[in-house]
């Protein structure tokens, strides 16, 4: 598979201090947090972690997606929410890798039509793109 080209329209930039155990923050001062190892990866929990950030990132990317699928196929997801749950764990080679459960609630149209509008989001969100065939990303509807 080769890499697609884009036409770049925007560059976040942000940049961490001290690994998990410190400070992200980006270019333009709008993020600036402390992160710390949850409590259950023997962290102190008291600051955000990077997962909570990916899966944040990821949970607004993805419903501006579904908007963008909603928009093309007149759909209502008016009062729709995405969740996005991220984990972490020690994979086969000894490194860490993640995997995503997505949940998407879409009060407005039936079950079909909310299955459907979240399988073409995933094939339109970014996030989705970039995962694709590197981590597990499962999808729901609530």
């Amino acid at each position: 598979m080769s890499i697609q080209k884009i036409d770049v329209k925007y560059t976040a930039v942000a940049t961490a201090e001290n690994g998990r155990d410190g400070r992200v923050a980006s270019d333009d001062g709008k993020l600036d947090v402390v992160v710390n190892p949850p409590k259950e990866m023997g962290g102190s929990g008291a600051g955000t972690n990077p997962e909570q950030l990916f899966a944040a990132g990821y949970s607004a990317c993805f419903q501006g997606a579904l908007g963008v699928v909603a928009r093309k196929e007149n759909a209502d997801i008016s009062g729709s929410t995405v969740t996005a749950k991220v984990g972490i764990g020690q994979n086969e080679s000894g490194g860490f890798g993640l995997e995503v459960a997505i949940t998407a609630s879409i009060p407005n149209v039936d079950a079909a039509t909310a299955q459907s509008l979240v399988e073409k989001a995933h094939q339109v969100c970014p996030y989705s793109n970039a995962t694709r065939g590197n981590i597990k990303v499962e999808l729901a509807v609530a």
